[in-house]
């Protein structure tokens, strides 16, 4: 479903814990991180993508997340040609996302990288809100720029104990990775070690996914 542009609608997601730290995920066998995304089928409202989208791509329902903000308009990024199907090119540009600002209430066990049979990642773990944008693919590094920043006024710092209070949390734009690297125990996963983080990649046979056009 494209429009007259050119453009496939699509829904991106931002999953906060409490500390405010966003959900990262690693590509199916490759070297790039990214938030949960994927399109919107007919019929579908952008949150109702948005719903399934996350229950396909990390195993997680409506009940583990509360919705607290979403971009205000479309976000687009243009997909390169050696990306696109070749029966495609020439009618197909790229995607127009809502981005929807999503806190967890459910815990990190509920994750599950393979809740759909085409998982879209093969590790994942929470970093600081101004991820780094060097290991996200090219073409996207815009419009993740631009979904941060919009919805970083939603962000709120998560109530201290004993404090009884709550404020806006000051969001430094000098990312840097948290110390430990979360993971889902799944029988059909092995321990890798990369550099100096242990990550839990999928079978070896998984196929890389491309970008998605249909």
């Amino acid at each position: 479903m494209l429009d007259r542009e050119g453009f496939r609608p699509n829904v991106g997601i931002i999953l906060l814990n409490a500390n405010n730290e966003v959900w990262w995920g690693k590509r199916v066998r490759e070297h790039s991180w990214q938030f949960p995304q994927g399109g919107i089928k007919y019929g579908e409202s952008p949150e109702q993508a948005m719903f399934r989208e996350l229950e396909e791509e990390t195993g997680l329902l409506p009940e583990h997340v509360k919705v607290i903000g979403r971009t205000r308009d479309w976000l687009r990024y243009e997909v390169p040609d050696h990306f696109i199907k070749r029966e495609i090119r020439g009618h197909y540009r790229g995607q127009k996302q809502i981005w929807f600002l999503l806190r967890m209430l459910g815990r990190d066990c509920d994750v599950n990288l393979r809740a759909s049979n085409h998982p879209e990642f093969d590790a994942w773990r929470w970093h600081e809100y101004w991820v780094p944008l060097d290991v996200v693919i090219e073409f996207k590094r815009g419009v993740y720029q631009l979904a941060l920043q919009e919805l970083s006024r939603f962000v709120h710092r998560t109530e201290h104990p004993g404090s009884g209070r709550q404020g806006n949390r000051q969001l430094k734009q000098n990312p840097q990775p948290t110390k430990e690297l979360h993971h889902v125990e799944q029988p059909d996963l092995q321990v890798v070690t990369s550099t100096s983080d242990l990550i839990k990649v999928a079978d070896a046979d998984s196929a890389p996914p491309s970008e998605k056009t249909e």
